[in-house]
Parts: structure tokens; C-alpha cells; sequence
């Protein structure tokens, strides 16, 4: 039977189940039904379902004539449920896991990943890590014929590829391999950039091979790299469930960066539980609620991930959350489609995905930012920084010729540079890349731990009149002639450590010296030490308010100006043709014992909210989706609106 393709489907209202069934499991599919089944998620309104062909266990849901189908299983459920798709207007993409594959790993020891410890199971082992795939073995033909086997014979709107991890492998098919190109396979880190070139040229392969198939194909990768894999995703899907992974700082960082990569679609993937394998977890409905529309907010379209209970049981509690989240959500869909985040600030981090992922300056500095309410973006070198007013380097970013010509560039259009710590050196750590523009020298490493600051009368608004702490190493400064020395370092009596009979840890500061703590000259303004660093560790106020008043210096008119508005509130601008719209944000997550957990929204009341009008004259203003009209005035190229009263989140739309 030949296969009809619809054309590409753009997904909006997701669902992801993760089915990795054990294979001592009796009765896989023993009790789904798939009509019903595809009527309730249709029902809860979702357009797009991705689900196992094939699992982590190596095991298929499908009648393959290629892989190992689920022992228990006695018909084609794959199927069934693709035709159900089919017949009721669900685009379905079908799953497999490239990294794992247990059953498939212990049948052909040869396709298994061989560690650099010569291990080929790894600890611990209660994981489903514990035995990985090589993608240059047999195995890698044999995924790719299972992923056309599936393209080919059913409807499908899409293929996942999942968990497309580079183990570092040193079997004997990969050091052959890295020999003929002349690679140390001795060498840890180049084994490891081996297997994430192979990792992508299976992933590359992969789309290939399906494209010819039906060209329309949604193709999903889920890679660490997102900028690798440009030219062959059809959308980004970030997976964040704050409860395990991540915790709440993750999601804000991976919204702000991957959406500046391309103009594809950006999933947002949380979970119905509070981590993988967790069966008998349902998230507050709150909790899974912020995640959504934080996403949403930031451009990203809803993905919810859950575990599809082997008997093909429907369970209906999950279900029910799900409809009462999404049917809330969707009354909101006129002001989401299509809708592009509007910003003016960016953090350029032109570093590797891991430290993307993982970096605590990184968090810290879109935290900062988060909480003072200003739009913004985390950028790479993958993008382009042209739109932004103000680039801000974090404490670690070294200059490259690319980040010098584009800095450049941009103070050249009159445009702000803030950087911090060893931020704007050259790569060799000698000299400021751009010493004139910066105007200071570079004098080597302070020595004070810890530092002191004082800040002077034109920058101290809102700062208490005393030495403050810095909570980071940071460097030494020579301003240059013409620039101005808008803080400097106090002195502690003795440095932190232990002298050999007693412990120094009592170190006030002594005297302010004239070490630059903080330079300005023209548009460039220069903190000597990282304080970024210095507000994850102690989300000090002083540090994000001196930042925020060297912000507005450089940049008062803002995008969006707020009063009455918490700290823990966050704010962000969407935009559609002729209207902008405002997301309102009073969610605090709160630890509880290991696991941070958001279980209601923050009532807030009486908050003024003035966007910056560009060029643009609103004729109303609203609270979606009831459309109330909401009082506003113009002020100064400013239009001013008061919401009286908001939990959790609101909707405000300037037409």
C-alpha cells in the first residue's frame, strides 16, 4: 500500500510519551484502546503526538521485519495507532532511541559502546545508561533501515530521534576509523569530538534517508547541540522538568538562547511527573501550568511528557490535567500563534551547549536580568547580534577576531557594551582585545579575598553608604586617561586562608584604594570582578542593583517599565503584527526539602505596566483572553496601563 504524506505539520499542543517497557512485562498492549484513547487526547485538544516505535530497551511496538518486537505483544500497536491518528487529525511522530538499546546491545555485544576504561557497561548501573550504542558499528545501518522501515509502511507526520548522546567509544570500528583520519584515539577529549561528529552524521543521515521518503517529514533530534543540527531539525524541543533536572533556572536560560538560532518552531517539553521513570507522579496543576505558558511567553510551543502504562491503560486523572491545562491555555491561542519574543538586550555566551546548559554565571546573569524586567536574549556566535542595544559579556567571555569585529561594529553604531570579570581579554589572557574602546589596561589578577567595593555618587542610587562585598575573584584595572572610575576596591585587612596557626576567615575591609572596581568609558563599562559568580553564590542586592544603574545609565528608555511589581514577578513582550502583548508573570517556586515546587500562583495587585511605544500608537488595551478593556494613557512614548489584580499570570495586550 503506497503511504499518503499530508504536508508538514507544525505542532502547537504536544504530547510526548515515553514508552520504555521492560522485557519481562506480560501483557504489553493487553488493554488499549486506541479509539478511545485517540478521542480523549483529541478531546484535550492536541494536534501533535509523538510516541515509541521503537524504545530504550531495543524493544519495537510495531510488526517489524527488521528489529525485536516486545515479546508480549500481539499485534501491530504502533499501527493501530497510527491509523487512529490518521483518521482523526493528530499528527503522530514515531520515536526511537538512537544512544540506547538494550535488548539490540546485548544480542550484538559489537554494536555497544567500548568506554575509554575498556568498560562496556557503565556505573552505576541502575540507569538506563548502563549499556550504550556505538554509531559507527552494524548498529548504526540497522537503526537507520528500522526509522525507514516505520517511514515508509505507516502514516506518520515525523520521526524523533532520541537520546543521540556521544558516548566516547573506542571499539575497534572507531579507532580504525579516527586512525585513517590521522586522530589520537589515545586522547580522551579527541575521542570524544569524534563521537559527537559521528553522533551528527548519523542524526544528518538519518533525515536524509527519511526526506526521500516524504520530504514534508518533521525530523527531531535529540541532540546536545542545537547549532549543529540547523540544517536538519525541523524543530528544537527543550526538555526541562524543573522538579529533577535543572531546577527553575534552567528553562528561563534554554528560552532565551535557542529560539535566536533560526525561525523553527521551539518545543517546550515538562513532564506530567516529577522525573523520568516515575510512574505514579502527577504534577499540581499549577506547576505544570507555569512551565507551559513561561514557554509560551518566550515564544516556545507546549510539549507535555508523560509515560504510556504498558497494558495501554488509559489514565484518566492524567488525562483530566491535561485537558484542564491545555483547555485553559488554548483560549489564549489568538495572541500565542505565531507570536515572536520582542527584545533589545543581549548575554553573549559563545561557548559550548554543556556550559549553556550547566553554567551558574549564565543563570545568574538571566536571573538578574529576569528580575529586572528587561527583554532579552542569550546569544552565540550562531546568531546575530546586530538588533540589540546593549551586549552584556558575562565574567569568562575571552575575545575571539569574530567578537571583535562584531563589538566593534556595534560601539560604532552607538551602542552599549557592560562586561565583567576576565571578559573582553584576548584569548592568550594578556591584554583587553579592545583596550582603547574599553579604556583600562589589564594588570593581572587581584589578590584581595575577599573584595570590597564603594561605589561613587553618580552610580550609587539605591546602594547603602558602606564597603560592600563582591563574593568573586576578579582582576586588576588601569583606567586609561578619559575614563572614569565609577567604583573602586576596598582593601581587606588580611586575605581568607590559613597562616599556619590560625584561621583568617574574620576579614573586614580596611581601606578603599584606588584599584578601579568598575570603569565607564563612553559606551563600554568594565566590572573588575564577576559578578555574576558573585550573585549565584549570594544573590546579593547590591550587585544587581549597581548593574541595573549601569544599565540605565547607558540605557533609561527601556522596553517595558514597571511599578508596584515584586522582584520575583517576571515580565515579557510578545509580538504579533500591530499589537504587542505583555505576559505577566507571579510564580515562585518553593524548596521543599530536595525538590523545588510550584503549587499556586502569587495574588499581586495594583501593578503599572508602560511599554515603550516604537513608533507604534495602541488604541486599546486588554486583558485577554476576555478582552476587558483596561484604562491606559500615553506618556512620554510610553503607553501606561494599571492591572489591578493578577495571579499567577495575565495577559495584557496593547493593540
Amino acid at each position: 500500500m503506497k503511504i499518503i504524506y499530508k504536508m508538514m505539520h507544525h505542532p502547537k499542543y504536544s504530547l510526548f510519551y515515553d514508552n520504555h517497557t521492560m522485557k519481562a512485562v506480560p501483557d504489553v498492549g493487553a488493554n488499549f484502546d486506541v479509539d478511545a484513547f485517540t478521542d480523549r487526547i483529541k478531546h484535550c485538544g492536541v494536534d501533535y503526538l509523538i510516541f515509541h516505535a521503537r524504545c530504550n530497551q531495543g524493544l519495537a511496538y510495531y510488526d517489524t521485519k527488521i528489529g525485536t518486537k516486545h515479546p508480549s505483544l500481539a499485534y501491530d500497536l504502533f499501527g493501530k495507532l497510527s491509523e487512529a491518528c490518521d483518521k482523526k487529525g493528530i499528527a503522530l511522530a514515531a520515536y526511537f532511541n538512537a544512544g540506547i538499546s538494550s535488548e539490540e546491545g546485548l544480542r550484538h555485544r559489537d554494536w555497544t559502546t567500548l568506554y575509554f576504561d575498556g568498560r562496556s557497561l557503565r556505573e552505576p548501573r541502575l540507569t538506563p545508561h548502563v549499556r550504550t550504542m556505538c554509531y559507527n558499528s552494524g548498529y548504526r545501518d540497522h537503526l537507520m533501515a528500522m526509522v525507514k522501515e516505520v517511514a515508509g509502511n505507516y502514516r506518520i507526520a515525523g520521526v524523533m530521534i532520541d537520546c543521540l548522546i556521544n558516548y566516547p567509544c573506542v571499539c575497534p570500528v572507531c579507532v580504525k576509523e579516527m586512525k585513517e583520519s590521522g586522530m589520537d584515539w589515545t586522547d580522551l577529549n579527541v575521542v570524544t569530538r569524534f563521537s559527537e561528529a559521528s553522533a551528527v552524521r548519523l542524526a544528518k543521515d538519518i533525515a536524509t534517508e527519511v526526506k526521500k521518503i516524504a520530504p514534508d517529514m518533521l525530523i527531531s533530534n535529540n541532540y546536545p547541540s542545537y547549532e549543529e543540527l540547523l540544517d536538519t531539525n525541523s524543530y528544537f524541543d527543550v526538555v526541562c522538568l524543573p522538579a529533577s533536572e535543572g531546577n527553575y533556572d534552567f528553562l528561563p536560560v534554554m528560552a532565551h538562547y535557542v529560539r535566536t538560532l533560526s525561525d523553527m518552531p521551539v518545543l517546550n517539553m515538562t513532564g506530567r511527573f516529577y522525573e523520568w521513570g516515575d510512574f505514579g507522579g502527577l504534577l499540581p496543576e499549577e506547576a505544570i501550568k507555569s512551565e507551559l505558558l513561561y514557554g509560551l511567553a518566550n515564544g516556545m510551543r507546549p510539549n507535555i511528557g508523560g509515560h504510556f502504562h504498558p497494558r495501554g491503560d488509559l489514565e484518566v486523572a492524567v488525562l483530566d490535567r491535561i485537558e484542564k491545562i491545555y483547555k485553559e491555555i488554548q483560549t489564549n491561542e489568538e495572541w500565542y500563534d505565531n507570536a515572536k519574543a520582542v527584545t533589545e538586550i543581549a548575554v553573549v555566551y559563545p561557548k559550548s551547549i554543556h556550559n549553556i546548559k550547566g553554567s551558574e554565571v549564565l543563570r545568574a546573569a538571566v536571573r538578574m536580568l529576569s528580575e529586572l524586567k528587561q527583554q532579552f536574549d542569550v546569544v552565540t556566535l550562531a546568531s546575530d547580534w546586530s538588533k540589540y542595544e546593549v551586549l552584556i559579556f558575562p565574567d569568562s567571555i575571552l575575545f575571539t577576531e569574530d567578537i571583535i569585529k562584531r563589538v566593534k561594529t556595534h560601539l560604532d553604531e552607538g551602542k552599549a557594551v557592560i562586561s565583567t570579570g576576565i571578559s573582553g581579554l584576548n584569548k592568550e589572557q594578556t591584554v583587553f582585545a579592545l583596550e582603547r574602546e574599553w579604556g583600562v589596561k589589564y594588570m593581572g589578577r587581584n589578590e584581595y579575598d575577599p573584595a570590597y567595593f564603594v561605589v561613587g555618587d553618580r552610580l550609587n542610587q539605591g546602594l547603602p553608604e558602606m564597603p560592600l562585598s563582591l563574593y568573586s575573584s576578579g582582576i586588576e584595572l588601569h583606567a586609561l586617561e578619559g575614563t572614569r572610575v565609577e567604583a573602586n576596591l576596598v582593601k581587606p585587612y588580611q586575605n581568607r586562608g590559613w597562616d599556619g596557626t590560625y584561621a583568617i576567615v574574620y576579614t573586614p575591609p580596611r581601606e578603599i584604594t584606588s584599584k578601579p572596581a568598575l570603569t565607564i568609558n563612553g559606551k563600554v563599562a568594565h566590572f573588575s570582578h564577576e559578578i555574576f559568580s558573585g550573585y549565584f553564590e549570594k544573590a546579593s542586592v547590591e550587585l544587581r542593583r549597581i548593574f541595573s544603574n549601569v544599565l540605565h545609565a547607558f540605557f533609561s528608555e527601556t522596553m517595558v517599565k514597571c511599578e508596584n511589581l515584586p522582584i520575583f514577578a517576571r515580565v515579557f513582550v510578545t509580538g504579533q503584527p500591530n499589537r504587542r502583548m505583555v505576559h505577566l508573570f507571579s510564580y515562585v517556586p518553593e524548596t521543599r526539602g530536595k525538590t523545588p515546587m510550584i503549587e499556586e500562583g502569587v495574588e499581586i495587585h495594583h501593578v503599572t505596566i508602560m511599554i515603550r511605544n516604537d513608533n507604534k500608537t495602541f488604541s486599546k488595551v486588554y486583558l485577554a483572553p476576555e478582552k476587558r478593556n483596561l484604562p491606559f494613557e500615553r506618556i512620554q512614548g510610553y503607553t501606561k496601563t494599571i492591572v489591578d489584580r493578577s495571579k499567577g499570570y495575565s495577559l495584557i495586550v496593547f493593540e
